[in-house]
């Protein structure tokens, strides 16, 4: 079931969230594209990442559950298609595309709530010796953002869901879950990644937040003073030239299936 929670604006994204995909390039290192492999990009988002892999001679397909950002990417020439990466077509998709020498992701996994049936669907895709590498929000991120987030609303009256619609896994929590689903050679781990925000706290709310604002039951016309307000509660993520860092920690994975 798609995440109710993940709710992208392409127009948006591309103002305010444009320093995922540039600080994507870790993630590509892990993946190491070559030229003539097919690659499957879990949560390809607009497609900017997707490009790289492309211009690395590999043949990518994009799956994205937001039908607006699988939009924005195919405007870009990805292959890219709508799909629910907890429950991919596997059958179909072999059909279609064949199995694939990789699978990548980044900024994605921690939007999809039942990490098994993305771990199992991910094996499948994958030709045996195929490898899996990206990058996903990791155990404590964001944690002073979504704190005060919490706060605010709490104080204005809107009920919250009891947990962030999010998963942030912790090193043991992530290895185990896909060593279950049968991947070998699982290396992961945590890093600090304190994030510069173009348009601070205020803008990355609104954006990286519009759908756990839609389940809050938040007005149009109160977000703005939500979230201008959330950003008055966190000064330590205040820098000295006034523009304000976000306290991302990411997980950094790769790993591959047995021959």
């Amino acid at each position: 079931m798609v995440n109710v929670a993940s709710r992208w604006s392409p127009q948006d994204y591309a103002q305010h969230g444009s320093f995922v995909p540039a600080l994507g390039e870790e993630a590509m290192r892990l993946l190491g594209p070559r030229p003539g492999e097919l690659i499957l990009d879990v949560g390809c988002g607009d497609g900017t990442l997707t490009e790289r892999i492309v211009e690395a001679g590999a043949r990518v397909i994009g799956l994205d559950s937001a039908p607006e950002m699988v939009e924005a990417a195919r405007s870009r020439g990805i292959d890219a298609f709508v799909a629910d990466a907890e429950a991919l077509d596997l059958e179909a998709q072999s059909e279609r595309f064949g199995q694939f020498d990789a699978v990548f992701s980044n900024a994605a996994l921690h939007w999809m709530l039942d990490p098994d049936a993305v771990a199992t669907g991910i094996f499948a895709s994958l030709k045996p010796g195929g490898r899996f590498a990206g990058e996903m929000g990791g155990d404590g991120n964001l944690a002073a953002i979504r704190t005060a987030l919490r706060d605010e609303l709490d104080e204005r009256g809107f009920q919250m869901p009891d947990q962030d619609p999010s998963w942030y896994p912790d090193v043991e929590e992530f290895t185990r879950l896909y060593c279950v689903a049968g991947f070998t050679d699982v290396q992961a781990r945590l890093v600090d990644r304190p994030t510069p925000l173009p348009s601070g706290v205020a803008g990355w709310i609104l954006t990286f937040r519009a759908g756990l604002l839609d389940l809050a039951m938040v007005p149009a016309w109160e977000r703005d003073a939500i979230a201008e307000a959330v950003e008055a509660r966190l000064p330590h993520l205040r820098q000295s030239d006034g523009t304000y860092h976000a306290d991302y920690v990411r997980l950094r994975f790769s790993m591959r299936k047995p021959e």
